[in-house]
């Protein structure tokens, strides 16, 4: 059944996709407005409470102009602080520090025989999840059309694990971060399927900090393989835990979006989502 959060979101990303498709035209409230249906008024007022911005100014976040600003003016210093310090001094989750574990052979082999997993679903400002943990950690997050199917595909991960329907603390704790309710946060804990390569990609991706960005380039520079551009971009397309591994953080280094596993305009709005909160904490 699908809840009001999640229909307001599809009206957000119908309106994202008109943006994207339109900012260089700079189109205005009105038209906007006129794609999802809805008043001038009722749209922004919408808007804003999802966003916490109006229109206006998340047309901005997600124009290709504003990609190329923050990767020309921020991205350097503030990357290079992020990869010695955590996350201290340069995004909201500066007391919070997010640790990958990685699966040994014996958890993974056989399907994941030897592994017990619980699931669940929730919402998001990006529409619904599924979020799959192990003891040690969030092994799956996804964003989902349909339950059903969003698990199967989770089953396919682990054939011959054991599943149990149950929200745990690991889950919470990750969920936690779309509320931005760091006090109720211990440190988020993700248990994870990779090679040592994939491993390495996604622990960088963790230090770009909130509002920012940074290109398949840069991510590759930064594990000391600045030729492994292509390599990175198939680690990052493989990310199993969306959103708390931020792969939606990197670009193409011509400031385009470049792809994402779960769609261009869920891309688009976490970029312009997150560059809202950045500023109105700052």
């Amino acid at each position: 059944m699908e809840t009001q959060a999640d229909y307001n979101y599809k009206r957000i990303a119908k309106a994202i996709d008109f943006i994207r498709d339109n900012f260089k035209e700079q189109p205005t409230l009105n038209q906007v407005a006129e794609t999802v249906h809805l008043s001038p008024y009722h749209f922004q007022r919408l808007f804003t409470e999802w966003a916490g911005v109006s229109p206006k100014k998340f047309m901005q976040y997600i124009s290709v102009e504003y990609a190329k600003q923050l990767l020309k003016e921020r991205q350097t210093t503030l990357f290079d602080t992020a990869q010695e310090t955590g996350f201290s001094g340069t995004s909201r989750l500066h007391d919070l520090f997010i640790n990958i574990e990685g699966m040994t052979p014996g958890e993974f082999k056989n399907g994941g025989e030897n592994l017990t997993i619980n699931y669940s679903f929730a919402e998001s400002p990006f529409g619904p999840l599924l979020v799959a943990s192990t003891p040690k950690g969030i092994c799956h997050m996804s964003f989902i059309n349909d339950e059903a199917q969003a698990f199967e595909s989770l089953k396919l991960r682990f054939p011959k694990a054991q599943y149990h329907q149950m929200l745990d603390k690991n889950q919470q704790d990750g969920l936690f971060i779309f509320q931005h309710d760091w006090e109720r946060l211990d440190q988020i804990k993700l248990h994870l399927n990779g090679t040592p390569f994939q491993l390495k990609v996604w622990e960088t991706l963790l230090k770009i900090p909130m509002g920012n960005l940074s290109t398949y380039g840069n991510i590759a520079q930064k594990i000391n393989q600045p030729k492994a551009s292509r390599a990175v971009g198939t680690a990052i397309g493989n990310n199993p835990v969306a959103f708390l591994i931020p792969c939606h953080r990197v670009i193409q280094s011509s400031g385009q979006l470049g792809g994402y596993m779960w769609g261009p305009t869920r891309k688009s709005a976490i970029i312009g989502w997150e560059a809202a909160q950045t500023e109105t904490s700052s």
